[in-house]
């Protein structure tokens, strides 16, 4: 299983960032997609959740209605797309396939002006 996020970076608050895993090793379009975000001296924490067939979706409460996940099954992607973003919401992002264990290196995003 290889997980690749990519699209991180520093943005001023109220920005947008659009982030992506690339998925390989495994039969993406089978498997419900995650998105977690640590942030410094926190634990790992569930962001947003899409099913498999990308019409079951959950979001953490603090993020609801600001950020959008989206899959892309024929390219093996997910997509988080961060709107309003806050200084709250600066962490190293990682995407997971669920059920599994498996992380990549993840994306860092700074909200900060």
């Amino acid at each position: 299983v290889q997980l690749e996020e990519s699209g991180g970076g520093l943005v001023q608050p109220g920005g947008s960032l659009r982030l992506s895993c690339a998925a390989s090793g495994f039969t993406f379009s089978a498997y419900f997609m995650r998105w977690y975000r640590q942030a410094p001296g926190k634990e790992r924490e569930l962001v947003a959740s899409i099913g498999n067939g990308g019409r079951t979706i959950t979001y953490a409460n603090s993020v609801k209605g600001r950020f959008t996940i989206s899959r892309d099954n024929a390219r093996n992607t997910v997509f988080l797309q961060m709107n309003n973003l806050k200084p709250e919401d600066t962490a190293v992002y990682y995407c997971s396939k669920w059920p599994g264990d498996s992380w990549g290196q993840g994306t860092h995003v700074t909200v900060s002006s």
